[in-house]
């Protein structure tokens, strides 16, 4: 007996980071073509959110209004913890994708970014109630939740939840050990629920795709025409039990780069997880900080400090020696790390549970 999303094919479209012009629009026209080729590499899930900033807008006009309903899967999601009091102010949120997107229902809907104390104020809110009513009614044709927290929390949620059907999971080479993140295990609860997972961050903010000299050299010299995002993919898609891998695509090549490594892809031969262990070993020789570059700690930060771009920074002298230009363009526009007041705000945002305080001190002599 096969399980749910088993015949969707496994790469999906993240519209997070979806590709702009110069004056910070989307680019329309290759959105389009990128959509139509997606679609016509035989690939159908799409995943947006309320919170990006948007693309439920520009998926209505990219798909919704390009494509026939039923030759897609449209996924979104609600983020109850920022911007919400009451119920109503929830259920807006839900409402406000269905005008958004015209797609008069979302075949995937996700209470978002479950863990911590973000987990109570969806049933404090009476979330859990109005997506089961809002399935009822045909709105919903499925009903999970997208979760950065513990394996313990997954279990506590799923078994408090039953009406669970999908979850969406932070899965990738990288995080399969990570104490943090915890990919390994929260598969493991999601296996024993028998609940299917859309993966989310499989190249780990786009780090996976583009990693350092050394970890980029363990692949060539293993498979020289198969890219380290194809590795980082494979890995994930090599795994039971998922229904989709989302990519974060914003350009034509990544697009065809990622139809290469899944449209035929049958599972890892013997050996090359070797070849995965080989490049984890030189990605413990950095200390970098596990950001992936959601921005959810901007949001709330009372000092618009450019966290993202500080991270990035960060991390690209840790593994490139250099960090101006990464700066300059992550970081634009906002406030360096020295002006953090140490509210923690964006702590209770960061779905890496990253000290991001702490970071930012490490950043100053860096940045300023």
């Amino acid at each position: 007996m096969g399980y749910l999303g088993e015949d969707i094919g496994k790469l999906g479209f993240g519209l997070m980071r979806l590709p702009r012009l110069e004056d910070g629009s989307f680019d329309h026209e290759l959105i389009c073509q990128m959509v139509d080729r997606f679609l016509d590499a035989g690939f159908t899930y799409f995943d947006t959110a309320w919170i990006y900033t948007g693309s439920e807008d520009e998926i209505a006009r990219a798909l919704v209004q390009r494509h026939p309903r039923e030759s897609y899967q449209l996924a979104t999601k609600g983020i109850s913890w920022i911007g919400c009091k009451t119920p109503e102010d929830a259920q807006a949120q839900f409402r406000q994708s269905l005008e958004r997107t015209g797609a008069g229902y979302f075949d995937f809907y996700l209470l978002h970014m479950t863990g911590g104390a973000r987990s109570a104020v969806f049933d404090m809110l009476g979330m859990w109630d109005f997506v089961t009513q809002m399935k009822e009614e045909g709105l919903i044709r499925h009903i999970g939740f997208s979760h950065h927290g513990t394996a313990e929390e997954l279990d506590e949620i799923i078994t408090a939840h039953p009406q669970t059907e999908f979850v969406q999971l932070q899965v990738n080479y990288l995080d399969w050990e990570n104490p943090v993140n915890q990919s390994r295990a929260c598969m493991e609860v999601a296996a024993k629920h028998n609940v299917p997972v859309v993966v989310m961050e499989p190249l780990r903010g786009g780090l996976l795709a583009d990693p350092p000299a050394n970890v980029a050299r363990v692949f060539a010299e293993a498979e020289p025409a198969q890219s380290p995002a194809a590795w980082a993919l494979q890995f994930v898609a090599d795994k039971p039990n998922i229904i989709t891998i989302l990519s974060g695509m914003n350009a034509m090549e990544q697009l065809e780069d990622n139809i290469a490594a899944l449209k035929d892809f049958k599972g890892f031969a013997p050996g090359q997880m070797d070849v995965i262990d080989a490049a984890l070993a030189e990605f413990d020789t950095f200390d970098l900080v596990p950001c992936t570059g959601c921005d959810y700690c901007a949001k709330v930060c009372p000092q618009n400090v450019g966290i993202r771009g500080a991270f990035i920074a960060m991390n690209a002298d840790i593994m490139f020696g250099r960090h101006v230009q990464e700066w300059m363009n992550w970081g634009g526009g906002k406030n360096p790390p020295s002006a953090c007041i140490e509210c923690y705000a964006c702590e209770s945002a960061c779905p890496q549970g990253i000290s991001i305080v702490e970071e930012l001190k490490r950043a100053v002599p860096l940045i300023g």
